[in-house]
């Protein structure tokens, strides 16, 4: 089964200075430092150079995390007042699709609870307890964004294909987890806006196993997945807090 694709043809990438960010002070955090991981890095580095990047994950981050284990969550929460605070920008690309025996399902006898629970585990409650971890390091008087990646297939509205149970299911679960925490925090958090983001079929180890079938026009680089990722964020405002958008900025029904 093949990634959904976009047939939305593709804006020109921009290259100028993005005035919203580049006098923003303060730190960011990119969890999962992936191949997208590493282009936000490094795009939000050129777009915010007031801004220090940080990066969590299990491995090849400057600090450990792991989003499915309870103990590493408590340590990320123990230090980010003191060593990230204040946290400007975060942003999660931590995702599970496949992983040696767990695949996506094609139908329903291939379900299996321990797939059901590790996909849960770091597609869905994941994003929400970083957020948790995270909270005391956001600073009550400046703008702040907490983004995570979410998938178009996590879309109930727009499911007619059917298949990937696990995957489809806690995404859509992350869905109304933060769509509910961008409720909470405009109450306490007025400045804070949280974006749910599908960044398009971008090539990297997630997807790899499912790239053959997409259209290489529709295949994004990381690179420009980041890019187009950080545009939509760019203009999303506290007002829009909470909402489910695709890499061109249009909304992505629930």
């Amino acid at each position: 089964m093949a990634l959904p694709s976009c047939a939305i043809p593709l804006p020109a990438m921009t290259t100028a200075t993005h005035p919203c960010w580049h006098d923003w002070e303060g730190q960011a955090l990119i969890v999962g430092p992936g191949g997208i991981g590493r282009a936000l890095a490094a795009e939000l580095a050129r777009r915010a150079p007031g801004l220090q990047i940080r990066s969590a994950g299990r491995r090849g981050a400057d600090i450990p995390l792991d989003l499915a284990d309870d103990p590493s969550l408590a340590a990320l929460a123990a230090r980010a007042p003191g060593e990230l605070a204040p946290l400007r920008v975060v942003i999660n690309t931590a995702g599970l699709l496949h992983d040696g025996p767990l695949q996506p399902e094609k139908r329903l006898s291939q379900v299996n609870r321990q797939a059901l629970e590790r996909s849960f585990a770091v597609n869905a409650f994941g994003p929400l307890l970083l957020a948790q971890a995270i909270e005391a390091a956001l600073p009550r008087d400046r703008p702040v964004h907490f983004a995570s990646l979410s998938a178009r297939v996590g879309s109930i509205g727009d499911n007619r294909l059917g298949g990937w149970y696990a995957y489809r299911a806690a995404k859509a679960a992350q869905n109304q987890l933060l769509r509910t925490l961008a409720i909470e925090w405009q109450r306490r958090l007025p400045q804070a806006c949280v974006t749910l983001l599908h960044p398009g079929t971008t090539a990297t180890p997630l997807s790899a196993p499912f790239g053959r079938s997409v259209p290489p026009t529709a295949l994004f680089s990381p690179e420009r997945a980041a890019g187009h990722l950080l545009d939509v964020l760019e203009g999303q405002t506290p007002a829009g807090s909470g909402a489910f958008l695709a890499w061109d900025g249009s909304p992505v029904p629930w």
